[in-house]
C-alpha cells in the first residue's frame, strides 16, 4: 500500500490540549488535501470544522477523553452534544476502572447507550490497551462486538504505551465480522502504520504521518 493510500485509512488526529483554531484549520486542510479518513478533533471545535470542511471531510471527536471514567450520562450527553454540532465519529474511552472490576454489564450498558446517541455514527471504542491483561483486551473485544460498535481502538496516545502489532492482531482475532480496529498511538512512521494494517488494523490514527508526506 502506497503512502496515499494509507492516509486514505487515516484519522488524522490532533487532541493536545492547547491546540488553536488556526491548528485545527490547517489540519482539516490538510485532511482535503491526502482524503484522510477523517480528522479527529477536540470536542469544542466540532461545530467550526464542520462549518468549515462541509461535505469534503469527515469529522471525528474524542468523549470521555482520555480518562474515560465520566458517567455514563456525562458520555451520552457529549456524544449527543458532537452529532448536534455535525461529528461524523464517534471514538470514546472505556471506563477501565469498570474493567479491572469486571463490570461487564455496566461497560455493555455504557456501550450500548452511545451506540444509541451516535444516531447512526460510526462508534470507535478505545479501550487503551497498554493497561489491559490479556484476559481483560479479549473481554473486551466480546462486549464492543455485541454492543455494535464499529471500531475496538487500541490507545488514547495519551497513557502509558500506545498501538502494538501484537494488539491488534489479538483484537482481529476476537472481535466479531461487523467490528473493525482502529490502531492509534505512536505511530509515526508509514512503516509502523503498514504494519499494523497488516496485522489488521483498518483505520490509523496519526497526528505525525501528513507531516512526513508535507516534508
Amino acid at each position: 500500500m502506497d503512502k496515499k493510500d494509507i492516509l486514505r485509512h487515516c484519522d488524522h488526529t490532533l487532541l493536545k490540549q492547547e491546540a488553536t483554531w488556526a491548528q485545527i484549520q490547517q489540519i482539516c486542510d490538510e485532511g482535503k488535501k491526502y482524503e484522510c479518513a477523517s480528522v479527529c478533533i477536540p470536542a469544542s471545535y466540532v461545530k467550526q470544522a464542520a462549518d468549515y470542511v462541509g461535505n469534503d471531510l469527515k469529522i471525528c471527536t474524542v468523549i470521555g477523553f482520555p480518562n474515560g471514567y465520566s458517567t455514563t450520562e456525562v458520555k451520552v450527553f457529549e456524544t449527543e452534544d458532537a452529532v448536534r454540532g455535525g461529528a461524523d465519529e464517534i471514538d470514546m474511552v472505556v471506563n477501565l476502572g469498570w474493567v479491572k472490576d469486571q463490570r461487564w454489564d455496566d461497560l455493555l450498558h455504557e456501550m450500548k447507550s452511545i451506540k444509541a446517541s451516535c444516531n447512526g455514527r460510526i462508534l470507535k471504542v478505545i479501550v487503551e490497551a497498554c493497561l489491559l491483561t490479556q484476559e481483560e483486551k479479549i473481554k473486551l473485544c466480546e462486549l464492543v462486538t455485541e454492543a455494535g460498535a464499529d471500531y475496538i481502538k487500541t490507545s488514547t496516545g495519551f497513557s502509558t504505551g500506545g498501538a502494538t502489532v501484537e494488539d491488534v492482531a489479538l483484537f482481529k482475532a476476537h472481535i466479531g465480522p461487523g467490528v473493525k480496529v482502529k490502531a492509534s498511538g505512536g505511530i509515526r512512521t508509514f512503516e509502523a502504520a503498514q504494519a499494523m494494517m497488516d496485522a489488521g488494523a483498518e483505520r490509523i490514527g496519526a497526528s505525525a504521518l501528513v507531516k512526513l508526506m508535507d516534508g
